[in-house]
């Protein structure tokens, strides 16, 4: 295959990179910084690479490098939970997706040849918080900030889809959209709770009552490769491991697999401090099952926490 993905640099994005490159496929990165993505992946690693600059919210020459591709892959967005949420944050991390997904899918419809599929991600904001309610991908959107994003983010991507309907610009695209949970993996949000751990000063933050839908970063990247070579992979699935916990549970099955105590609660005014609306994330879950990922016939290698956990800690 030949694979566009915007956001190739992130946390995903450059464990995807890796596995297409290791499997032989092309890869197109398309970056804001293209020297940055060219340290990041150096052509003598990864040979069948380009990396393209593009500008996420412009059209441009960028646009073009789309054509002959068969598959796209859409990652790009701004953190959610590293800076509090200013008026100009939230504008940032609402336009980061919303804008930046609308100009692939305007690379896609008017490329010639088009790619046949084009996974785009969202999350699990989508659905709102709740510490009693389940969900899964038919269950109706929240009305809180993030759940507005993802609403307008997954919007964005609909017209790749719906552009098949129109002769004049028959895309014949198949879109799968991804909502994704709290990846787990060496760096991203497990990097962030380990050292109060390490320290023996680990524990519950906030309540600990609250869901925690995690998905190992693996299961995450082979999703993502199964929408991409899976013709009957389409719509939305939740990209979550089928075994959300509360918070309580993390943290025990954390300090268990780190043979640390985790008693020490985090209160949740300090992490409003830190992050302000932006703690939300943490503070407030939802439990989110994937119930048409399962469906699909897509196979974790990481179902549960500990298995999770263990494998990215010790590497059993």
């Amino acid at each position: 295959m030949k694979v566009a993905i915007a956001g190739a640099t992130g946390f995903v994005g450059s464990r995807l990179v890796e596995k297409l490159q290791a499997a032989g496929h092309q890869v197109v990165v398309l970056s804001r910084d293209a020297a940055k993505a060219g340290r990041v992946f150096p052509a003598s690693a990864y040979p069948n690479l380009e990396v393209v600059a593009y500008t996420p919210a412009e059209s441009g020459d960028w646009l073009h490098s789309i054509a002959g591709c068969d598959g796209v892959v859409n990652l790009a967005g701004v953190p959610i939970a590293e800076e509090r949420w200013t008026a100009a944050r939230q504008q940032a991390i609402l336009d980061s997706r919303k804008l930046t997904t609308a100009k692939l899918v305007e690379a896609i419809v008017n490329a010639n040849p088009k790619p046949s599929v084009f996974v785009s991600a969202s999350a699990i904001g989508y659905y709102g918080t709740s510490e009693t309610a389940e969900f899964d991908e038919n269950s109706p959107a929240g009305n809180d900030f993030l759940a507005t994003v993802c609403k307008d983010w997954e919007a964005a991507a609909q017209p790749a889809k719906n552009a098949a309907a129109q002769p004049a610009k028959n895309t014949g695209t198949r879109l799968a959209i991804l909502r994704l949970g709290i990846v787990l993996g060496m760096g991203g949000a497990l990097a962030k709770m380990l050292p109060p751990f390490k320290l023996f000063a680990g524990g519950p933050i906030g309540t600990g009552k609250q869901w925690f839908s995690w998905v190992h970063r693996e299961d995450v990247v082979d999703l993502i490769l199964y929408a991409l070579q899976n013709p009957q992979v389409e719509g939305v699935l939740n990209a979550t491991a089928p075994n959300p916990v509360r918070m309580n549970e993390l943290c025990q099955t954390l300090g268990q697999v780190l043979n640390r105590p985790s008693w020490l609660p985090v209160p949740s005014f300090a992490l409003e401090l830190l992050l302000g609306d932006g703690a939300k994330v943490v503070l407030e879950g939802q439990k989110v099952l994937p119930k048409q990922t399962l469906a699909s016939g897509f196979q974790y290698q990481y179902p549960t926490l500990k298995l999770a956990l263990e494998e990215i800690l010790t590497g059993n």
